[in-house]
């Protein structure tokens, strides 16, 4: 399966991988998945460590590539045809980070692995950490 892992998730597998289950924990283990971090989730970091409201340990650069090389976690750029989706979506609710993603993953046919069930309002494939 390919999956698009929101930005929390991200985090969690390598500062908090208690607050996933074990079932989840050994789907992302398993090497016949698809692992994707879009650009918008590094884009987020980079501001939340910047103002403050998050701490990695290290350099946000360096720490996203590192983790996300290491556990073999695929880019996800975003498009202009994924900008311009976000549009379409309904206003569930207004963060362009997570609306964003949803437009990836429909577009992509990703399934989103999150903890925020704000996603399951969307037409979006989704796994509720």
């Amino acid at each position: 399966m390919k999956f698009l892992l929101d930005t929390q998730i991200f985090l969690w597998m390598f500062l908090h991988p208690a607050k996933i289950g074990a079932k989840l924990r050994a789907r992302l283990r398993n090497a016949e998945n698809d692992l994707y971090l879009s650009s918008a989730s590094a884009w987020e970091i980079a501001i939340k460590v910047r103002i403050g409201k998050m701490k990695l340990p290290g350099n946000p650069a360096l720490y996203v590539a590192r983790r996300a090389r290491e556990s073999n976690i695929l880019s996800l750029p975003i498009t202009e045809e994924h900008a311009l989706a976000v549009a379409e979506l309904p206003m569930e609710h207004t963060d362009p980070f997570d609306r964003i993603l949803v437009a990836q993953a429909q577009l992509e046919s990703l399934t989103l692995i999150t903890s925020d069930p704000v996603f399951e309002r969307y037409d979006v494939k989704c796994v509720i950490a």
